[in-house]
């Protein structure tokens, strides 16, 4: 099994990092832009290898896609943050280019690939991976949802003061502050609704802080969180290298799920060999389908965009 993580920064170097720990692959490769980044990353990487006891290659590439060479995953980290004065317009603009590509020249040498994109706007970049390489739906999959299902779980375990991985809940709709919607009404502690103990007020702070998980932690360190964003990346490439038909929220194409048409967001999916392979419905109520609708008309504005370009 051979994986690629295209960008070298924070989140995919991480993200890399958790692939070999977790030994997902026999061949990983990490590739960057820039000039021995990904080549220094990667020896960094090899260097912690007898001491975390793992055996996956790691070869770092300075923009040669030919050392992605039949890549069975690959994951699409690259691009730039929004930076103070830049509009959305700029970001899109920018990031939209480094994308499609990375994603062209991947395609070149991996035409079988499943791409896994975390790269931002989210929505819109999964959208034009879609768009651009002409792969199956099911081979395109947007990060977005796994990590904030994370931190929904995270800021359900503060209040209830429990394990994570004793919660099930998840957060549909786009991947953004004002588009994501926690389902805070379908959450479960082992199989016990959280309403059951948390008050509403309770649970309207749950849900608020949710959706500005990542905003909290920009505001905190000043940059990006890489940490959860890179581990929600390697947890996709592990259901799909190990088959797990394991329950993601991901962004994937709709084509009249949940009301919607020609989009990339945020649903319940399973995750296997094949990519995404089910989309579940989750039997939203209407308060919970408007919300959903807001959110992809929001994320239609900003793939309105790319029609610019």
């Amino acid at each position: 099994m051979k994986v690629t993580v295209v960008g070298a920064g924070a989140v995919g170097a991480t993200c890399a990092d958790n692939i070999a720990r977790k030994e997902l692959a026999t061949e990983l490769v990490l590739l960057d832009i820039k000039e021995g980044l990904a080549e220094g990353k990667a020896q960094d990487m090899m260097q912690t290898a007898t001491l975390l006891g793992f055996d996956t290659k790691i070869t770092g590439s300075t923009n040669d896609y030919s050392k992605t060479a039949s890549s069975d995953v690959v994951v699409i980290t690259s691009g730039i943050p929004r930076k103070p004065g830049m509009t959305r317009e700029e970001l899109i603009g920018t990031n939209a280019g480094i994308v499609k590509t990375v994603a062209e020249n991947i395609l070149k040498h991996s035409p079988n690939a499943i791409i896994i994109v975390i790269s931002n706007p989210m929505d819109t970049m999964t959208y034009l991976a879609l768009q651009s390489t002409g792969l199956a739906k099911n081979k395109i999959i947007g990060m977005g949802g796994t990590l904030d299902s994370s931190r929904f779980k995270f800021q359900l375990s503060q209040h209830l003061g429990c394990s994570p991985a004793d919660l099930n809940a998840v957060v549909v709709g786009g991947h953004g502050d004002t588009t994501m919607i926690p389902l805070i009404r379908l959450a479960t502690w082992n199989s016990a609704p959280v309403s059951n103990f948390l008050d509403a007020a309770q649970q309207e702070k749950i849900v608020k802080d949710t959706m500005v998980g990542g905003a909290t932690l920009t505001s905190l360190i000043g940059t990006s969180a890489w940490y959860a964003p890179g581990a929600a990346g390697a947890a996709l490439v592990e259901a799909i290298v190990r088959d797990e038909k394991k329950l993601f929220t991901c962004c994937v194409a709709l084509d009249g799920e949940y009301g919607q048409k020609d989009i990339c967001l945020g649903v319940p999916v399973i995750i296997g060999k094949n990519g995404w392979e089910k989309i579940l419905d989750f039997k939203l109520n209407e308060t919970e389908l408007a919300a959903f609708s807001k959110s992809a008309d929001a994320v239609r504005s900003m793939n309105d965009v790319l029609k610019t370009l």
